[in-house]
């Protein structure tokens, strides 16, 4: 899908169709098919990369120059209010005026610039304004995300360690191991966008000091840079906690069976006695006197009842009980 915008004052417009695209500000393309790649392609004389070209991991094919015309590809986070968001790539391309965004994913982070730049809220009346209108709200929805991580860990973390009143019989540590594994899952995922996000900042200031584009959008784009390294020092404070919860709850997990192990290891113990009572005198032989007295029952019960209860003594003083 196609769809065009036009800066019309300060205000980003959207047109009903494609018309001249030579007057367009900014061209998003949204799941393209080949065909659509080629109007593009023949209408501003560039290239638009592929899917497969998009996800290449070199450096070299995710931010290029190539006739004029500047390539920058990002790792993004989208569907954030998923459990766990998902990533995806999108290329921005500048070619003179116009900025052309390729994309095979539906981020709230454009719906959210569009209706900001429809209202006149932002500068977006050249592609570079456009542009880097798109990383700020990518990063602020990036920053969203970590917060409500951040909110998650605060819970998470008395609960791991039972600052709260829980015993290990109201705490489920497998539901608590299953819970920060996801934290951490969601933290490494927004870490390499914003590592992503952080290269590309970079790149687009070189090029838009190249371009000679206007100061003001050279100055935003550094203060994006500095946004986005102020959040990965964050993500990796996160990132550490986490994998401290995690590795205190296996720890906590490691206990309770270490815990159960010895229970029956010291209640193995303090059986052994009362069952050696038992089986000296469940032996078959003819001549065992206590076989013959009157009160020979209740005499091994009350032995085995002494046997059993000298061991759980000695064991609750030591403090293995």
């Amino acid at each position: 899908m196609i769809t065009v915008y036009d800066a019309v004052g300060s205000k980003l417009i959207q047109r009903a169709d494609m018309g001249d695209l030579a007057s367009a500000v900014w061209i998003d393309l949204v799941n393209p098919g080949e065909d659509e790649d080629k109007v593009i392609e023949q209408a501003l004389g560039i290239e638009i990369p592929t899917r497969s070209e998009m996800r290449e991991i070199e450096a070299s094919n995710r931010f290029y120059t190539e006739n004029g015309a500047y390539y920058m590809t990002s790792i993004i986070l989208h569907h954030n209010g998923q459990e766990v968001p998902l990533t995806s790539v999108i290329t921005f391309i500048l070619s003179g005026v116009h900025l052309i965004t390729v994309r095979y994913a539906e981020p709230r982070a454009f719906p959210i610039y569009v209706a900001r730049a429809a209202k006149g809220d932002v500068d977006c009346v050249t592609g570079a304004g456009v542009m880097v209108g798109l990383v700020e709200m990518l990063i602020e929805r990036e920053a969203d995300l970590i917060e409500r991580v951040q909110d998650e860990v605060e819970r998470i973390a008395p609960l791991v360690f039972g600052q709260k009143g829980q015993n290990s019989h109201t705490r489920r540590l497998d539901v608590l191991l299953r819970t920060v594994g996801k934290e951490g899952d969601i933290i490494a995922r927004a870490q390499e966008s914003a590592n992503s996000l952080h290269r590309l900042s970079l790149y687009f200031a070189n090029a838009a000091r190249e371009r000679k584009d206007d100061p003001r959008v050279v100055g935003r784009i550094e203060a994006s840079n500095h946004d986005i390294l102020s959040l990965m020092e964050s993500m990796r404070f996160l990132s550490s906690r986490t994998n401290f919860l995690l590795d205190a709850t296996l720890g906590m997990i490691s206990t309770e069976q270490n815990q159960i192990i010895k229970l029956f290891s010291v209640m193995a113990v303090m059986l052994m006695p009362p069952t050696l009572v038992a089986s000296i005198y469940g032996m078959n032989f003819k001549n065992m006197p206590e076989l013959d007295f009157p009160y020979g029952y209740p005499m091994a019960l009350v032995l085995m009842f002494i046997s059993g209860l000298v061991p759980f003594i000695y064991f609750k003083r030591k403090g293995w009980l």
